[in-house]
């Protein structure tokens, strides 16, 4: 079951200097950032608001921190963009299991950590309509839940 959006990934060149734009244009700031080692990428999470399931929206900037990784693949390609859409689920193990039946390829099987000590896993874009999708389970949900992020 999908709650909410939870984010929307943006791959970038230079952190800093996009984060400067949303800070500038749009009054969002940053709560909170992170290097995340497994998937090459330094991250910077800014809120843009609440959602009635009790977490947030989010605007996920992500700069490669290494050549071999996914998102500067990506850039490389694409340039500078929309790089996923991420849909929050109180059970992404749940909702990883049911994508897969329907047909749909789950990259990360099981779900890592994410973002924020979430747990995260994403759907295939040639299955998803050309958008790379992840499913996002937050600690908040997993606090309720009695889970932890990498079981």
């Amino acid at each position: 079951m999908i709650t909410r959006i939870d984010h929307i990934g943006i791959a970038c060149h230079d952190l800093d200097e996009t984060v400067d734009f949303y800070r500038r244009t749009w009054g969002l700031e940053v709560h909170h950032t992170q290097v995340i080692e497994e998937q090459g990428v330094r991250e910077a999470m800014l809120r843009v608001n609440g959602t009635d399931d009790g977490n947030a929206c989010w605007l996920q900037l992500l700069e490669p921190v290494r050549e071999d990784c996914a998102v500067a693949t990506w850039l490389e390609r694409h340039g500078e963009g929309v790089h996923h859409i991420a849909f929050g689920t109180p059970d992404v193990d749940a909702a990883a299991g049911a994508a897969g039946e329907a047909g749909i390829r789950v990259v990360f099987d099981p779900p890592r950590t994410g973002s924020m000590d979430s747990r995260v896993t994403f759907l295939h874009p040639k299955d998803c309509h050309g958008v790379l999708t992840e499913l996002v389970t937050s600690a908040g949900d997993l606090a309720r839940r009695g889970a932890r992020p990498v079981e």
